[in-house]
């Protein structure tokens, strides 16, 4: 039951979004909630990880090292691409290129779930992803889109220390030192994440529904273009790199699919809410588009997956 509700992310978004949109005033008192929100997500990210899902990139040191170049070096130029080519002014573009800058998403775990992908190294490299975005993620921002807009890099990454590090580390030393209660906890959490990440969509819905009608459409078709040419140059470049099929297929998610929660919350704290637009409508996106694609990958065979194994082993 749990699970049928929390799969169902897509529609619950989509009809808080229309909710919000009509009636803004519901929302828009919670503004302030939005980081403890993203915390509780962080928290409960950490309550589902152990000090070994670190320790696996050891094991997978190198399709580790390729997932997360592309992680943190696709997106962010696909970001700025896609909006320079939409002549999007500094507040979306901002937006654009903090979705490309941040950590992959909870999400990719449960899409490589289901797309018979490899889960456990999926979650190292969302957990290994987040931690380095701590510091990688407001250099970036600086980087691309710094020009034009004031990046207050020194009050970014304070902020991605006490919303991420802080969160995730406490909950890897709870999981740690009472799994036997986490353990318990587990089935819930991903329900808990789901209504934060909603009840934030919710809130940035409503604080631009006087401007959605005007920028929505052309933000949402950056996004449509940005998380495709993710999932898309991710799977294709690990093919080309040799890599097996279930490998290819999770670090597609794992570039593909962004924390734009993150993305959302970084952007209302340190920008306008115009530049979390970007990061609202990626939520919503980035989950139907991999939950189409983790169906489709679901229905094909891991075609040659033993012999590439052998082969990667040896490289």
């Amino acid at each position: 039951m749990l699970r049928t509700i929390t799969n169902l992310f897509p529609l619950w978004a989509v009809l808080c979004s229309l909710c919000a949109f009509w009636q803004p005033s519901w929302f828009t008192g919670f503004k302030s909630d939005i980081v403890p929100l993203l915390t509780v997500i962080m928290l409960a990210m950490g309550l589902t990880l152990q000090p070994k899902d670190f320790l696996n990139v050891v094991k997978n040191k190198k399709a580790i090292g390729v997932g997360l170049v592309l992680q943190f070096s696709i997106m962010p130029l696909a970001a700025l691409l896609v909006s320079t080519l939409l002549q999007f002014n500094p507040m979306l573009t901002v937006g654009m290129v903090l979705v490309g800058s941040v950590a992959g998403g909870t999400s990719s775990n449960v899409m490589c779930y289901l797309s018979k992908g490899d889960v456990a190294l999926s979650i190292t490299m969302t957990a290994i992803s987040t931690l380095i975005g701590v510091v990688v993620t407001p250099l970036l921002v600086e980087a691309l889109a710094g020009k034009s807009v004031d990046v207050p890099v020194i009050g970014m990454l304070i902020s991605l220390v006490k919303i991420v590090l802080v969160p995730v580390a406490i909950g890897i030393l709870v999981n740690r030192l009472a799994h036997s209660f986490t353990a318990k906890l587990e089935p819930v959490l991903p329900l808990i994440s789901m209504l934060a990440i909603v009840s934030i969509i919710a809130i940035v819905v409503a604080l631009n529904s006087h401007q959605l009608t005007q920028i929505g459409p052309i933000v949402a078709v950056a996004v449509i273009l940005h998380n495709s040419i993710g999932l898309t140059l991710g799977y294709w470049i690990c093919r080309l790199v040799g890599f097996e099929e279930r490998t290819c297929r999770t670090v597609a998610f794992e570039v593909g699919l962004q924390n734009s929660g993150l993305a959302t919350a970084l952007a209302m704290k340190f920008f306008t809410p115009a530049s979390a637009v970007a990061g609202t409508l990626f939520s919503v996106w980035h989950n139907l588009s991999g939950s189409i694609l983790a169906g489709y990958w679901a229905k094909k065979p891991l075609e040659g997956s033993d012999e590439n194994s052998k082969a990667e082993a040896q490289a």
